[in-house]
């Protein structure tokens, strides 16, 4: 391609002459910019605001952008069902804080190919550090826990233990229930999805001080000394995770029992897509949020922090949506600087950072009873009645609707659209819409209605009102096509313009970005109905 392409142009420069070749190479080295009002410090030191001009990313280098983190996989059952999964991040901070994981665990002795299927996205903050360890331990973590109730509660449940005592809630103490019921049951496996993530924030939590303890227990330690262990090999490797911190999303497909489970900590949003057949033959897509955001602005989220703390802290604890005016999620991984106490906290800038010439922040003055950020996940369940099984979908109590996709996605996607319009906008893609589609047009094409879940946004409200612009059906991987969507979708100049902005600049205007859209066929699908949509349209 670039030999026949450059062909031509040599030809046309013989005949026009060194001129115009001159001027074509200076316009082909001309870097386009774009002007952008930044804040800066004046002389006096004052923030002012002042116009700067940037580099603009050409089209070739946006699209390589857009697609440099993209990949798309294609999973096939022996039940038959092929599961498909799209995943796309685009960074703003340098690093990105975003990660994600996916994994597949085969149940033993299951002809049908009955698995557990886990898709995550973390959404980290002030470092990389606590969503990178979650991207490699999270889903093992939970996998391990939830491999308690695969058999008899009588052989798997300690004596004593919290599942022992809730076990007694349910059955007498003769009674046996039956085989495999404990990873059935929804309360049961929702149970033991927020112990995995407790355990695994509290392993996090307590490495540094585990690291301390032992070097306080070697013979002939002095042990009303603080001890310098700046040099420990894991002296920052154990503190950089507890300090930054992360939320995390996690979806979990129990094919065996036709379960589908999301668990939240943090502000990621989680929404699925169901159809809906109408009477006319045709159908509409149910919007069905699986999540809340959990930020100050919850007001569910205020009255459980409220609740959990002394009544004099009631009015303090969330200033402006944030926790002491800082932190603006109330869920999350790590965060120590408000779970460990003050005394703590500068123990351990002592021990493991004041030597490795590392800062830590200081704590809130307000912090008196810690923690105040918990990794409890809040779990939604819904039953996945359109996985194929042996038996008909008797139970089905509306048999023209069937949940057929889910979107997980770190809030730098939800700033910016609608729980509704990643719907729409993923029903438009999965029916093969191709092309520029203004986006009052849309809801006509791809209509939706309201679900079961209802989108509670933890953030400041923000005018959406606009319908004007466009949307984009360009791209082949569903995530970078809600991406790109995010920053301008039709509007291309828009689009480049976002992702031009330096990264020590961009995060004022868009945030790190990571998503991942679920969805499967069983080959009952019917084919899809292509419609393209031309830029005059």
């Amino acid at each position: 391609m670039l030999r026949r392409a450059w062909k031509p142009l040599v030809g046309a420069t013989v005949v026009v002459g060194v001129p115009t070749y001159a001027y074509f190479r200076y316009t082909q080295r001309r870097q386009e910019t774009f002007d952008l009002s930044v804040r800066e410090r004046g002389p006096d030191g004052k923030p002012v605001r002042v116009t700067r001009s940037f580099p603009l990313l050409s089209k070739a280098e946006v699209e390589a952008r857009l697609t440099e983190h993209a990949e798309s996989v294609s999973t096939r059952r022996p039940s038959g069902i092929v599961w498909k999964q799209s995943t796309a991040f685009l960074a703003s901070n340098s690093p990105i804080e975003d990660a994600n994981a996916s994994g597949l665990v085969e149940k033993e002795a299951s002809p049908t190919g009955d698995d557990l299927l886990f898709f995550a996205v973390m959404d980290g903050h002030g470092g990389y550090h606590t969503s990178r360890l979650l991207s490699k331990t999270l889903i093992p973590s939970v996998t391990l826990e939830l491999d308690t109730l695969k058999n008899a509660p009588s052989v798997l449940v300690p004596k004593g233990g919290f599942l022992h005592s809730l076990k007694s809630l349910f059955w007498p103490t003769a009674a046996v229930p039956p085989q495999g019921s404990f990873d059935a049951d929804p309360t049961y496996v929702s149970l033991t999805i927020q112990t995995a993530f407790a355990n695994l924030d509290s392993e996090i939590m307590n490495a540094p001080l585990r690291i301390l303890s032992q070097a306080l227990a070697q013979p002939g330690v002095d042990k009303t000394a603080v001890p310098d262990l700046s040099q420990h090999p894991m002296a920052l490797a154990a503190m950089f995770p507890a300090l930054s911190g992360s939320c995390a999303l996690m979806a979990m497909f129990d094919t065996a029992h036709r379960n589908l489970y999301i668990a939240c900590t943090g502000d990621s949003r989680a929404v699925a897509g169901v159809w809906e057949e109408t009477a006319d033959g045709k159908g509409v897509w149910r919007v069905d949020v699986l999540s809340e955001d959990q930020t100050g602005r919850n007001p569910n989220e205020l009255r459980r922090m409220q609740s959990e703390h002394p009544p004099e802290e009631a009015n303090a604890i969330i200033s402006r949506g944030r926790i002491f005016g800082g932190l603006e999620v109330v869920r999350a991984f790590g965060d120590a600087r408000y779970k460990w106490s003050k005394d703590i906290q500068a123990l351990l800038y002592k021990v493991f950072m004041e030597g490795n010439k590392e800062s830590m922040r200081t704590p809130s003055p307000l912090l008196r009873t810690p923690p105040y950020v918990t990794p409890r996940p809040v779990i939604t369940h819904r039953k996945l009645y359109g996985l194929p099984l042996s038996s008909p979908d008797s139970e089905n109590p509306n048999p023209r609707s069937t949940l057929r996709f889910v979107v997980l996605a770190t809030d730098g996607l939800w700033d910016e659209l609608t729980s509704e319009e990643v719907v729409a906008l993923v029903g438009g893609h999965l029916a093969g819409l191709k092309g520029i589609i203004p986006k009052n047009t849309l809801p006509t094409l791809v209509p939706t209605l309201e679900g079961e879940g209802k989108t509670l946004d933890g953030k400041a409200a923000r005018d959406r009102s606009d319908e004007k612009g466009s949307w984009a059906f360009v791209d082949e991987n569903v995530s970078t096509h809600l991406i790109r969507n995010a920053f301008g979708g039709g509007d291309e100049e828009q689009v480049r313009k976002l992702l031009s902005i330096p990264a020590n600049l961009s995060r004022s205007y868009r945030d790190d970005v990571t998503c991942t859209v679920v969805w499967w066929e069983d080959g009952r699908e019917e084919e899809a109905k292509t419609t393209t949509f031309t830029k005059s349209s």
